[in-house]
């Protein structure tokens, strides 16, 4: 591990959390830099504690540096006491595991996982001395690429990236890593790079593609100005999981992680079609790992960090074809070595006696159920599939077991959504109150708790809800006070979000590249840390808009047309239009679509692995 020097001993001494930034966590890879050939740092653009709980950055850390020649290291963003010092003492931003500056990397990879983070990319690339645009960058410089859930509509954050990646990285980051160590050795200009990079499958690179725009604002067209380049990027995709064997080993944290435990991949996916959900989209189409596969890395992963809770990880593990067998084959071990298991996505439809006695062995987590809306109507046009009797299965089914306290998920601001909706929030939890009462075996001598999080719904790109307008900050704030005026019992509290952060969440998620000199203004006039409600400046975020002319209504208060070129209709994620415009209709209609293990919806994801997702003849459910 490299020596610190005498200016970061000095920042160190006067920050809150030194071992933020300091590395030396067990699990740490170190390499000799005289035999690497391709350096990448890994950028999560958030805090030490958010970045060290992100699984993508541990399953890429560990693909990339079983590679001998290749070394992946890792970067956060600074909190405020740690960057004023890194700016005071000229310490530019560095690796954690190395303690070089990122312009000592090849590559500089950055993590989009959340809109608001945007003005943190710039930041970290400032406090690297890193010029902010891919135009303002020769070879000279490091290639500067993204991935995440975010490039689905790369086009905001277009200009200062050389490369977006579209898609699943396991393969794709690979082939961009062997692709950069041959053009080293071959003496590749950065233009001759992005052509070879533009090959690989999910690769965008948004230099090589012009934008123009209709009169009123709308998207005229994108189209490659490159000859060989194709006019839509399709996502890469691990067709097979069990291709990918899940990391053995993680960088245990020094300063407590969000998430900080064990985390096994179980499936990708999800076969549930919600139309607000747009990680079930772009995940599509569903994949499982094995049992087995599954109980060994696990068990090694265990063993090897000495963590003793064990998450199993989707979006909706629950809907593993295999799940009982799974936790069979963990519970073989699980409980002699004092693990605990972890389902942090069920279904409250799948919810069982036998997954909570397969789970609790070690201990008893808390318990979640997304219901997402209040009424059953509203959950038809969400495609939620969940009904009240479901509902009041699983929790009859959890308090029977000895649970005193639930939480339920709802969304604001659907599309369709009434005042009934609202008030139906209200009204399932009382009625979840009232069954606690009324079961006979429920543990005695304690009261029951319902929490309600109601998150503000915004509408997202590659869902069939793309082409509606979000429900305005005015609307979202009068319903949070009529849903307070709904509640009357002291067993009922109630979480809600911001609805000022989901406007600018809004904007930018179904922004075009026009908003990248938004996002350029509001972080030279101070915006960064846009995820922390004390640094978050809305003021700041109008005043960039209407420097640069531009009006943040246009993007998300304006019904999208059916027909309309969006900024991402050339980033193909294998999920038609056809099939978005069908599932909008349906929901204006609240009519309901099967899930995909049940039926085929035809989305057109399947083209993505060459055959049926699943085999029909079989029940799955």
């Amino acid at each position: 591990m490299a020596e610190f020097s005498p200016k970061f001993k000095e920042a160190l001494s006067l920050v809150q959390k030194p071992g933020r930034y300091t590395g030396g966590e067990p699990g740490c890879v170190y390499k000799d830099k005289s035999r690497v050939d391709v350096r990448m740092a890994f950028c999560f653009p958030d805090t030490y504690e958010i970045g060290m709980s992100f699984l993508g950055e541990k399953i890429l850390y560990d693909i990339l540096n079983r590679h001998e020649n290749w070394w992946c290291e890792r970067a956060f963003m600074p909190w405020t006491d740690m960057k004023e010092q890194m700016e005071r003492l000229d310490i530019p931003l560095y690796c954690l595991e190395s303690k070089d500056p990122l312009t000592d990397f090849d590559i500089i990879g950055f993590s989009l996982e959340y809109e608001l983070a945007y003005t943190n990319v710039l930041a970290m690339l400032r406090l690297s001395g890193i010029p902010l645009r891919a135009a303002d960058r020769d070879e000279r410089w490091p290639l500067i690429i993204s991935g995440g859930p975010c490039v689905c509509n790369a086009e905001p954050m277009a200009d200062f990236f050389d490369v977006m990646q579209l898609g699943e990285g396991e393969q794709m980051l690979q082939d961009i890593c062997a692709a950069v160590e041959r053009g080293k050795k071959q003496g590749w200009n950065k233009e001759q790079l992005l052509l070879e990079l533009a090959k690989i499958p999910g690769v965008y690179v948004p230099s090589f593609y012009d934008v123009t725009y209709r009169e009123d604002g709308r998207i005229e067209a994108v189209t490659p100005n490159r000859p060989g380049v194709p006019a839509r990027v399709t996502k890469a995709i691990v067709r097979d999981m069990d291709s990918f064997t899940p990391p053995e080993n993680f960088v245990v944290p020094l300063v407590g992680a969000v998430q900080d435990r064990a985390c096994v991949e179980v499936l990708r996916g999800c076969v549930r079609g919600c139309r607000f959900c747009q990680a079930g989209q772009l995940y599509r189409p569903f994949r499982e790992r094995s049992p087995k596969l599954i109980s060994d890395s696990a068990r090694a992963l265990c063993r090897n960090t000495g963590y003793d809770e064990l998450s199993l990880s989707s979006l909706s593990t629950s809907d593993h074809s295999r799940l009982e067998e799974i936790l069979d084959e963990l519970n073989s071990w699980a409980e002699a070595d004092h693990v605990s298991l972890s389902l942090p996505s069920l279904r409250v439809d799948n919810f069982s006696e036998s997954l909570v006695e397969k789970t609790t062995k070690v201990r008893k987590s808390g318990l979640t159920f997304a219901a997402e809306a209040g009424t059953q109507r509203l959950r038809d046009v969400i495609n939620k599939n969940v009904t009240w009797e479901q509902i009041e299965r699983g929790c009859r089914i959890a308090f029977s077991e000895g649970y005193t306290s639930v939480k339920l998920y709802f969304m604001m601001g659907l599309p369709t959504e009434t005042l009934d909706d609202i008030k139906g929030i209200a009204d399932t939890a009382q009625q979840v109150v009232d069954l606690f009462y009324k079961i006979p075996n429920r543990p005695k001598g304690k009261g029951v708790q319902v929490t309600i999080s109601v998150a503000c719904f915004v509408p997202k790109p590659d869902t069939p809800f793309q082409f509606c307008a979000q429900d305005r900050r005015e609307s979202l704030r009068e319903k949070q006070k009529y849903l307070l005026s709904c509640v009357h019992s002291r067993k009922i509290k109630v979480n809600y979000h911001d609805s000022t952060t989901s406007v600018l969440e809004g904007v930018f998620a179904k922004g075009d590249r026009r908003l990248g000199r938004v996002i350029e203004t509001a972080f030279e006039n101070g915006a960064f840390f846009d995820t922390w409600e004390e640094y978050f400046n809305y003021d700041r975020w109008l005043d960039a808009f209407k420097t640069c002319g531009l009006d943040p209504d246009f993007y998300n208060y304006r019904t999208i047309g059916l027909d309309e070129v969006t900024p991402w209709d050339h980033l193909d994620v294998g999920v038609t239009k056809a099939h978005l415009v069908r599932e909008y209709n349906k929901a204006l209609e609240a009519k309901t679509t099967q899930p995909c293990n049940r039926q085929c919806s035809a989305c057109g994801a399947n083209k993505l692995i060459g055959g049926p997702c699943f085999d029909y003849s079989k029940n799955l459910l």
